[in-house]
Parts: structure tokens; sequence; C-alpha cells
């Protein structure tokens, strides 16, 4: 029995390690901490450097260039550490030729009653079902009618 409270309370010990409460403060304490200073989450490591305009780099507004950058750092925020650099220096080029799709499709004008272009209807293939006519003959042939 000895044994059996030891591994209970070494159970209950990793159980009770952080509780809910502590768990929400601690995020709401991350939260608040990432929108006072935002560039304060990142070490000087995890940025990739800015990439040079190459000749095939598209153009982007301030607004899309703002967003690349955000979308940028979120993906280093939560995989930077994992992450060579030649790895980011393709995220940052992806998130790049990203954005020019993203703002035409973001330009088309679409209302609420606006019904979808496609549509899925599944073509549900039944089976058939054997016409009137064997079944009248199954009849006859057990002596009915």
């Amino acid at each position: 029995m000895p044994e059996e409270k030891a591994g209970t309370t070494a159970a209950s010990a990793q159980r009770k390690a952080i509780s809910r409460r502590e768990f929400a403060l601690r995020a709401a304490l991350a939260s608040a901490a990432a929108t006072i200073s935002p560039g304060a989450a990142f070490s000087a490591g995890d940025l990739a450097p800015a990439v040079q305009e190459s000749p095939g780099a598209p153009k982007l507004t301030p607004e899309g260039q703002a967003e690349v950058e955000a979308r940028v750092q979120a993906i280093l925020l939560r995989y930077g550490s994992r992450l060579s650099a030649d790895q980011k220096s393709d995220i940052r080029r992806l998130a790049t030729l990203l954005q020019p799709p993203l703002d035409s499709l973001r330009a088309y004008a679409l209302h609420n009653g606006d019904s979808p272009a496609l549509y899925l209807k599944p073509l549900v293939e039944r089976e058939k079902r054997p016409t009137a006519a064997p079944a009248a003959a199954a009849i006859k042939s057990r002596g009915g009618y």
C-alpha cells in the first residue's frame, strides 16, 4: 500500500504542476506583454534578415508589406527555434509571394446576400429496385393468385 500512495502522490504532483487559474494568469500576462512590446518576444537570432529587393519580387503596398512582416513574425515566433536560416528566408520569400493573390482576393466585392459561385451537389447513385414483373412472377410460382 505505501507504494500505491507514493505513485498516486507523484501523479497528483504532476497534475497539480499548474492550475487552470495559474495558466489563465500566465496566458493573460504573455498576451499583455506581446501587445505592449511585440518585438521583445524575438531575439536577434530568431529574425531572418530582410530580403533584398530581387528582380522577381512583387511590389507590395505598405499595408501588404506590414501584413507580410506580421505573418513572418508569427511563424518565427511559433516555429523559429526549429528552423534554419535558409528556411527562415524561404518563409519570408513565400509570404511575400503569397501577398499579391491575397490582395486581389480581398479586392473582390462580396455582399451578405451573394450566393456561392459553386456549390456541392453530390451525385448519389442508388441501387435500382427490381421491376414489378419479376415480383409478380415469383408470387405466381409460389401458388398465389
